[in-house]
């Protein structure tokens, strides 16, 4: 059951959810789902027959189905929306940053991809004005050392004179900014190999997957992992002069360079702007096992997946799209990001094209929280279509129709989309499946930690 206490109503449709007789099948529905907050509902039925003879092989319909309904995972990849199916999201997300570290025979990535020169970099935003902060000696600059999770941090020391236009439109534009940075990236690695990048092309290939995150101070930072292949990516061997120090040299020279910035015109009362990375770029060598001061592919793979799910909800804003100013107080947003999102609110009328007003619950940010070169490694789409061949050969298993050749067999469907979600009470019980699955996850996960490190010993 859920931890707090359920206020009469939910209590009551929860009880009346689990005493009814089609529970146990509505359980199994939501298990099915991974404990989803927010499952789409389904109505229809499938029929499954054999070409040749016509016979009916199986035919299923959502009428037996608790309230006539089937529920199916909403997919939804935040976590502050559907904590299961961000889970999902994010375990998929680890597989694809790893295949790219260590390789995966089975989506066509071969393990000698160790052997390619890779790093961990992180490019940040500029400053906008000083912020509360917790720096590693003394104390930050307001005079008090400020708690791990003191509301302050990232706040700004003096909000009249911060600059939340520049702030959001650094968001805005950092997609843009990122191509230009893995633009002079080419230029630069081609340079310190001695030759044309046309020449570059032919010899080597650059891959990169990354993920953004937001700071405490609501700007926008990218995590990422580059890697220098050769010209038919990760199944051919770099050049000789491709190193991890190659890599890291060409980027930071990348980085710096006046080619990778975005100018913003001057609008009406807005000055011209031009927006580089800010001065804290950290670049580390990937280890394939580490060495105690190196990060690992493991560790590198379950940072960007962590991310992946996230958005700004960690500086107070909302998950969704903001219809009204007044909106922030109802959700008590806030000083330091309702300032942020004003921004976007006067900005958007002076930059249409930009569509700030849109993405002010992203703090003007409206790119792919998650992307990757188109060679890095495998797709979220295939590991997904992987997922669902699996289940689909589980469920042709459980029918006994495994053997049957899939030629032979016609399947007509019709589905119709019947609505989302939960009741109150249908609500909390989904939260309490998805307690337990988490739990069940940890503890086969610890288990094959344990198997881990024994093996290692012997």
């Amino acid at each position: 059951m859920p931890d707090q206490l359920l206020d009469p109503a939910t209590l009551g449709d929860l009880l009346r959810v689990a005493s009814a007789d089609d529970y146990d099948r509505w359980h199994d529905q939501i298990r099915r789902t991974g404990g989803c907050s927010d499952p789409i509902h389904l109505t229809g039925w499938t029929l499954t027959k054999d070409k040749t003879t016509g016979e009916t092989l199986h035919h299923y319909s959502t009428e037996s189905e608790p309230g006539g309904r089937l529920r199916l995972a909403c997919g939804n990849r935040r976590a502050s929306r559907c904590p299961s199916c961000a889970f999902t999201y994010a375990g998929d997300t680890y597989h694809l940053i790893r295949a790219g570290l260590a390789g995966n025979d089975r989506r066509g990535i071969p393990a000698t991809v160790r052997d390619h020169p890779r790093v961990f970099a992180t490019l940040t935003a500029p400053s906008f004005g000083p912020v509360h902060n917790r720096p590693d000696r003394g104390v930050c600059r307001c005079g008090t050392r400020h708690l791990a999770d003191a509301p302050a941090l990232g706040t700004a020391l003096d909000p009249t004179t911060y600059d939340y236009a520049g702030a959001v439109l650094f968001n805005n534009h950092a997609g843009n900014l990122w191509q230009r940075f893995t633009t002079r990236l080419r230029r630069e690695i081609a340079a310190r190999a001695g030759m044309s990048q046309r020449e570059l092309k032919e010899a080597a290939r650059l891959s990169y997957g990354k993920v953004a995150e937001f700071q405490k101070r609501g700007a926008l930072h990218f995590h990422a992992v580059i890697r220098i292949d050769g010209p038919d990516g990760p199944d051919t061997p770099p050049p000789a002069w491709a190193t991890v120090d190659v890599l890291t040299d060409a980027i930071r020279a990348a980085a710096a360079h006046s080619y990778t910035s975005v100018s913003v015109p001057s609008v009406e009362d807005e000055p011209a702007r031009t927006f580089r990375w800010g001065t804290q770029l950290d670049v580390r060598p990937v280890k394939a096992f580490g060495d105690g001061s190196d990060i690992t592919e493991q560790a590198v793979a379950s940072y960007v997946a962590k991310y992946a799910t996230k958005a700004a909800e960690n500086t107070g804003t909302l998950d969704r799209r903001i219809g009204e100013i007044s909106e922030l107080d109802r959700h008590q947003v806030p000083d330091h990001t309702r300032r942020l999102i004003e921004a976007c609110k006067h900005l958007d009328p002076l930059y249409p094209d930009r569509r700030l007003w849109a993405w002010a619950h992203m703090l003007g940010f409206r790119g792919h929280f998650s992307s990757k070169s188109r060679r890095y490694s495998t797709t979220l789409g295939e590991l997904r279509q992987a997922r669902a061949d699996f289940r689909a050969a589980q469920e042709r298993e459980a029918l006994g129709l495994d053997d049957v050749e899939p030629d032979t067999v016609l399947v007509l469907t019709d589905w119709q989309y019947a609505g989302h979600g939960h009741t109150p009470g249908e609500s909390a019980l989904a939260a309490t499946i998805a307690r337990d699955l988490q739990h069940n996850r940890e503890t086969a996960r610890e288990a094959l930690r344990d198997q881990s490190a024994e093996e290692r010993e012997w």
